[in-house]
């Protein structure tokens, strides 16, 4: 039901997992623990997906608390609970609130747990390529260190998300990163396909977040695109033409001191 990180689960007072499709309700091509609001799927069915979740979390359903993403560098300081309707329009969260349990959604873009343990804060990212790129990674860090963090204590971790094996893109898509000044040489393999490439995004964000300061940024190395038995994915849903696709939710929490 879910992964999680060696790394983090050596932290003092911290829970956390990414979870996968892998033990909830929904049927048809949302089939197992589909957690996403905005899909088609039976609403009950997303509630309960998203009750076992909380469950495992070991928080009360209403602690549970995510955001409506946009893609954004936008981070949300998570202090008391809210319901799902209220979700703020951000792609990370961060707390230093015991027993509220902070989680991000993805369908192959990155999500990204974060922990300090001795200070007792932890964040949470959606990171596509557009917030790894607008610093939403960054972003996450500078708010974590708000609530008293120390980014030389923090570790990140990338939970499962596309691989570059299966991330292909144009060439406006390359030229913009090298406007930006990135190494694309690094980040980008040509294709058979003239002027195309392969983005390998996971090393791309593990390296926006190296470059944060960070005391340790590392992927699990999973891919939600070729692993179609545990995870949901945007892009094998497109090239599909299915009509709809099942997210998963990533969170982490604090436990009482």
């Amino acid at each position: 039901m879910m992964v999680r990180s060696p790394t983090l689960s050596a932290l003092p007072g911290v829970r956390h997992g990414w979870f996968t499709r892998e033990g909830g309700v929904s049927d048809g091509i949302y089939a197992g623990l589909n957690t996403g609001l905005g899909s088609n799927d039976d609403q009950g069915r997303v509630r309960e997906n998203r009750a076992r979740i909380a469950a495992a979390m070991e928080v009360s359903p209403d602690r549970l608390v995510t955001c409506y993403q946009v893609h954004s560098p936008d981070v949300v300081v998570a202090e008391t609970p809210w319901a799902p309707a209220d979700n703020p329009k951000a792609d990370a969260l961060v707390t230093r609130v015991p027993d509220l349990a902070i989680a991000v959604s993805s369908a192959d873009c990155g999500p990204v747990l974060f922990a300090d343990g001795e200070a007792g804060v932890v964040g949470a990212a959606h990171s596509g390529w557009k917030g790894a790129f607008t610093g939403v990674l960054e972003a996450t860090v500078d708010a974590m260190e708000r609530l008293g963090a120390d980014r030389g204590r923090i570790h990140a971790v990338v939970g499962p998300m596309i691989s570059g094996e299966a991330y292909e893109v144009g060439p406006e898509f390359v030229a913009r990163f090298e406007a930006a000044g990135e190494d694309v040489g690094r980040w980008f393999r040509p294709t058979d396909k003239a002027g195309h490439a392969r983005f390998d995004l996971p090393a791309y964000i593990v390296h926006r977040l190296a470059r944060a300061g960070i005391a340790r940024a590392e992927n699990l190395g999973l891919c939600t695109y070729a692993d179609e038995d545990r995870f949901f994915s945007y892009r094998r849903m497109t090239h599909r033409g299915e009509a709809d696709y099942g997210r998963h939710l990533s969170a982490i929490a604090l436990t009482p001191r």
